[in-house]
């Protein structure tokens, strides 16, 4: 995918990269490398998933990179290292960059009320009852208005149908489209995984005056050098599109591409992209906000960005309502944090992540990890559902055990 937004960026002044100078991350041996790749080849091998890639980099450099499988619901197109993947809720952290981007800018402030922004969220009431029977709606008033750290960290009470039994009735039963439902809980209360980041995107349009695609492109995928990553697919880029999977009582059903790609434009999904460029991103948040020279967020953001935001409450696991789309998710449920867009892990991690690492994935099984301690960031993709399908979660598991394993050997 060539991005509409090749536009000459600013390398912005970095202020702290000689102040804030790290160790060298440990090279991966090639002994470390081939066990990745056996890896990913023996869950292929298994037929656990049709096909994957994986990249693996520190602050400056890729470390590993691989492709494995096939692209193609005939089976008949080894995977590319250069596919292109519906990233899905991978699009929240970059989303979430952007607003504070504009908060640095002085635009907003993170508890400002989004109806301030968004008038449509002034005085959105908090759920009590909904009767799949007869379709009637009970709501009570919010303790408090939803902020725009809500939104960042989910704690909104804004939800997910796939996710929530409430959302879902209520879209169901009770016809109330998902953008203008109450909320499930008091805006701070709870952590409830939903559309919040859509709610964002939507203001990063009314600030900027820009569509949220011309915004992100110009502001944060032209300057990283992300020019595969986009919510549109350029011309002559079909054919590196992945095809979706699906796994129907224990067996792989692909679904082929469309011959025209719609494009979905929202804060909180829509993006394609890369495992390369995706990387670009991670090597961002390692780099404290900067990345080949070009700063994107100050050392404060990044701060704040990546605490935990929740103040005393914690990740909860969210329900599968729709067994076909999402089985219950996320790993770190009843201990990690969240902050603003990411996962914040509260323990020594799945697998070798250090205390306070970034996490996050996307509805087809796409995912991310980033290791501030270690200087560590992966990517792992797949197009296949339903999210948290449990081969998928194996072989994200498995492949960084292995990487830490390895790494600690180099």
């Amino acid at each position: 995918m060539r991005s509409a937004y090749l536009v000459p960026c600013l390398a912005v002044v970095t202020l702290f990269a000689a102040a804030c100078a790290e160790p060298e991350s440990p090279p991966l041996s090639e002994s470390g490398k081939a066990a990745l790749d056996a890896v990913l080849r023996a869950a292929i091998d298994a037929g656990d998933v049709p096909g994957v890639v994986a990249m693996v980099v520190d602050r400056d450099s890729i470390l590993y990179q691989g492709a494995f499988g096939i692209m193609d619901a005939a089976g008949e197109e080894s995977m590319r290292s250069d596919a292109i993947f519906r990233i899905a809720s991978m699009t929240k952290p970059i989303t979430s960059v952007g607003i504070m981007m504009m908060r640095e800018e002085g635009l907003l402030a993170l508890d400002d009320p989004a109806s301030d922004y968004l008038p449509e969220l002034e005085d959105r009431e908090v759920l009590v009852s909904v009767d799949t029977a007869t379709s009637s709606v009970v709501t009570r008033p919010a303790s408090r208005p939803i902020t725009i750290r809500d939104l960042l960290r989910h704690t909104s009470g804004i939800a997910y149908g796939f996710s929530s039994h409430e959302a879902q009735a209520l879209s169901r039963y009770a016809g109330i489209a998902p953008r203008a439902q109450p909320i499930l809980h008091d805006p701070g209360s709870r952590w409830t995984y939903g559309m919040g980041t859509a709610f964002l995107g939507w203001i990063i349009e009314e600030i900027s005056g820009q569509s949220l695609s011309e915004y992100l492109g110009s502001r944060v995928l032209a300057p990283l050098g992300m020019n595969d990553t986009g919510f549109d697919l350029a011309e002559g880029d079909h054919a590196r599109l992945v095809a979706t999977y699906r796994r129907v009582d224990g067996v792989l059903e692909g679904r082929p591409n469309g011959a025209v790609y719609t494009p979905t434009i929202r804060g909180d999904g829509g993006l394609l992209s890369t495992a390369d460029d995706y990387s670009r991103f991670l090597q961002l948040m390692l780099g404290r906000g900067e990345r080949g020279g070009v700063r994107l967020l100050n050392e404060e953001s990044v701060a704040e960005t990546v605490r935990d935001q929740l103040e005393g409450i914690v990740v909860v696991e969210q329900p599968s309502a729709s067994p076909n789309t999402a089985m219950a998710f996320p790993l770190g449920a009843g201990r990690d944090g969240f902050g603003l867009g990411f996962q914040v892990d509260a323990g020594d991690g799945i697998e070798g992540r250090s205390h306070g690492s970034l996490s996050w994935a996307g509805i087809a099984n796409t995912h991310f990890w980033i290791d501030l301690e270690n200087e560590l960031g992966g990517v792992l993709l797949l197009q296949l559902y339903p999210f948290y399908d449990d081969e998928a979660i194996d072989l994200l598991t498995t492949f960084e055990r292995t990487l830490y394993r390895e790494r600690g050997r180099s």
